[in-house]
C-alpha cells in the first residue's frame, strides 16, 4: 500500500515492506558488499519487512529499524541517531561497519545527483545515511524520502554503494503496512 499522507520522515513509525516490483535489483550492490551468492539468492526471494520506531531523545531524532527477511527470519537491527556522528555496528549481513545519519537539505547532499532527484519534496529535509565497511572496502550513501510513482506516494531510499572505482545505484521502494 502506498504511504498515507500522515506518514512523513518525522513520522516513519510502522511496518514497511520492500516493493520488489518498484525497487531496483540489489544483487550487484550486495555482491559488491561481499554478500555471498547463496545469501543474495535468499534475499532476492525473501519478503523484506522494516519495523520502524522513531522518537526524540535529548533533542535528537532516533530511528530504530528491525529488518526481517522472510522466510528464513534473517533479522538485523539498526539504531540510527540523526546527529552525523559515527557509530559502530555489527550486522549479520554486512559485518563490522560504522555509520552516521542526519537530517539534510537536498542542496547540501554532496557528490551524486541520483541521491538528490525524484523526491516529492525538493525543498524540505530528508534523511541521509552513510556507512563504511570496516573490512570490506565499500561505502554506502543513502538519502531517504518520499516519491510519487505511478501517481502513488511511497517511502523510498536512494542508495549509492562504492568500492574502489566501482559504484552501483539502487532505488528501494517500500509499501506501508501499518
Amino acid at each position: 500500500m502506498a504511504a498515507p499522507p500522515e506518514k512523513t520522515l518525522k513520522n516513519l513509525a510502522g511496518k514497511w515492506v520492500m516493493n520488489k516490483t518498484l525497487s531496483d535489483d540489489t544483487d550487484r550492490i550486495l555482491q559488491m558488499q561481499g554478500v555471498g551468492w547463496f545469501l543474495r539468492r535468499a534475499i532476492a526471494l525473501a519478503t523484506i519487512t522494516l519495523t520502524i520506531t522513531e522518537y526524540i531523545q535529548d533533542d535528537l531524532t532516533h530511528i530504530d529499524i528491525t529488518q526481517v527477511a522472510s522466510p528464513g527470519g534473517i533479522t538485523t537491527i539498526e539504531r540510527r541517531v540523526l546527529d552525523w556522528e559515527y557509530r559502530d555496528h555489527t550486522d549479520k549481513i554486512f559485518g563490522e561497519v560504522k555509520g552516521k545519519s542526519c537530517w539534510v537539505k537536498l542542496s547540501d547532499v554532496d557528490d551524486d545527483e541520483f541521491l538528490k532527484t525524484g523526491w516529492d519534496d525538493l525543498e524540505g529535509e530528508h534523511i541521509q545515511g552513510y556507512v563504511e565497511s570496516k573490512g570490506g572496502g565499500w561505502t554506502a550513501d543513502q538519502v531517504w524520502g518520499f516519491e510519487f510513482i505511478d501517481g502513488k506516494r511511497y517511502y523510498v531510499r536512494h542508495v549509492v554503494v562504492r568500492k574502489g572505482d566501482d559504484w552501483k545505484l539502487a532505488r528501494l521502494v517500500y509499501d506501508y503496512q501499518k
